[in-house]
């Protein structure tokens, strides 16, 4: 007689073989084995819970149960559809203090910073709710003659939302609303890093009226992220690093469906010589420091021409000695610690290789000496392009400043990148800002500000900045793919 353990494997593996669907969790391979993350407090170093990850089998479960559901979704009317997105901006107003606790705790920025992003979002969902019907109605494009002719906007089907932790409202907001108003079922990935968030997301999607199988919160890593991209989805939509959105765009290319990235940015900001330094300056730092410099759009470089240079440094430093860290629950706090540890690292690592190459540190450099993974605002002046502040992402309250003689060597230096998000220019004259912006290879240009988005334009990247739009009605259209109606009367 074989040993019991033998007949127990076979037991086993008649059950996994013979069960229709999926495999139990515990039994075929690693991933399908129940795991529990810790989600750590940045500011503390302290585990807020733990949390049940998504096995490969329940993320396919999922995926199955939104196919099943999606039709019917998007077969409601689009009033519908829209009425049940304004009851879920009604219900992040009402539990706005939970929702901004719960933000401020797990990715650490100042509580005030969070009110201010569920504000945004809602400022966001109000613009498709308002802009929705319009650009998703059926439009008739001849309506005389024999044939007539009209787009029809239909539903991609089943997306996958792999959305970011630095802004996990406002980003998120930009994919999963549309997607939902325009008919799809969403699965719905926030980071690892913002998970409490992402469930409160699902919980008033789903308290507002949308179904538990059109809107699906999938917990987890990378090994989550992998799962949804082995599955036969209908558009992929993340916002993320250009690194983790080459590898996404690599992997579902053969699926010939939608793909749309947000990705990172190395952002220039130039300052000319006629610009009023105090008012710039203090401008520019905002651009620098706000949400501890963790925002796509922050500005990472500065270009000052030569002949304002030495003062703009010097109000620059000055004003930026007064963003300091401190307790995020208190309204003066500008300062929060970096979201993710293995920054600290990347930054320490930008100071040091710019001052063996010549550059002055002029404030900050190291991580602090407490729990948490605190940096302080950091500013590097007289650099270039030698060193990888100027020219590799930062993600961090850090800056590099140089001087440029002209516009033409500040243009020149501002496109030296593989990024293209935004750029920024500040002067006195409009003709001058507009021929700097025209030459700009980036999404977005501002004009005397920075670090600043608008539903009503669209959010764009180039190069290594990503693809595609959100916002906007190209956000709006992202979602929906057009049928062409060629409708002939009988003869």
């Amino acid at each position: 007689m074989a040993p019991c353990w033998l007949w127990l494997l076979y037991q086993e593996l008649v059950f996994c073989n013979g069960f229709k669907g999926r495999p139990p969790d515990y039994f075929c391979g690693p991933f399908y084995i129940e795991r529990t993350m810790k989600l750590i407090n940045p500011a503390t170093e302290e585990v807020i819970k733990e949390v049940t990850e998504d096995t490969q089998s329940t993320i396919g479960a999922r995926f199955t149960e939104a196919r099943a559901a999606q039709s019917s979704w998007a077969a409601r009317p689009l009033d519908e559809r829209i009425a049940i997105i304004s009851r879920f901006n009604e219900l992040m107003l009402e539990e706005s203090d939970e929702l901004c606790h719960d933000l401020t705790t797990e990715v650490g920025k100042p509580l005030w910073q969070s009110v201010n992003e569920v504000k945004g979002a809602r400022g966001r969902v109000k613009f498709f709710i308002e802009n929705s019907g319009r650009y998703l109605a059926e439009e008739w494009m001849v309506t005389e003659g024999a044939t007539r002719e009209k787009i029809v906007y239909e539903p991609l089907g089943v997306v996958a939302n792999i959305s970011a932790w630095n802004y996990p409202f406002l980003v998120g907001v930009n994919a999963f609303v549309p997607a939902l108003i325009g008919g799809n079922a969403v699965l719905y990935k926030p980071s690892e890093l913002a998970i409490m968030t992402g469930l409160n997301i699902g919980r008033l999607l789903h308290a507002a009226g949308v179904p538990k199988e059109v809107f699906q919160v999938v917990i987890g890593g990378r090994e989550a992220g992998e799962a949804l991209l082995d599955l036969p989805l209908d558009g992929y939509f993340f916002t993320g690093s250009y690194r983790t959105g080459k590898h996404i765009a690599t992997r579902v290319a053969g699926k010939m469906v939608p793909v749309g990235l947000e990705l990172g940015g190395k952002d220039p900001l130039f300052v000319c010589d006629d610009v009023n330094i105090e008012a710039v300056a203090e401008a520019a730092l905002e651009g620098v420091v706000y949400n501890t410099g963790q925002s796509c759009c922050a500005v990472e470089r500065i270009y000052v021409h030569q002949k304002v240079y030495d003062d703009f440094v010097k109000s620059f430093v000055e004003k930026a000695k007064s963003i300091v860290p401190g307790d995020l629950l208190r309204n003066e706090t500008q300062l929060g610690p970096l979201t993710r540890k293995e920054q600290l690292a990347v930054l320490e690592a930008q100071v040091a290789d710019a001052t063996a190459k010549g550059a002055r540190l002029m404030l900050g450099g190291n991580r602090l000496p407490q729990h948490g993974y605190w940096f302080p605002t950091t500013v590097l002046a007289d650099c270039d392009h030698r060193m990888t502040v100027m020219t590799e992402e930062s993600f961090g309250p850090i800056i590099g400043i140089q001087k440029v003689a002209d516009d033409d060597e500040a243009v020149r230096l501002m496109l030296d990148t593989e990024y293209g998000l935004t750029s920024a220019v500040y002067c006195r004259s409009e003709e001058r800002a507009q021929g700097i912006m025209a030459k700009m290879d980036s999404g977005t240009v501002y004009w005397n500000c920075c670090d600043h988005l608008s539903p009503y334009l669209p959010w764009s990247g180039r190069r290594n900045s990503g693809m595609g739009s959100t916002l906007s009605y190209l956000g709006i259209r992202a979602f929906v793919r057009p049928k062409a109606y060629h409708l002939r009367n009988p003869a």
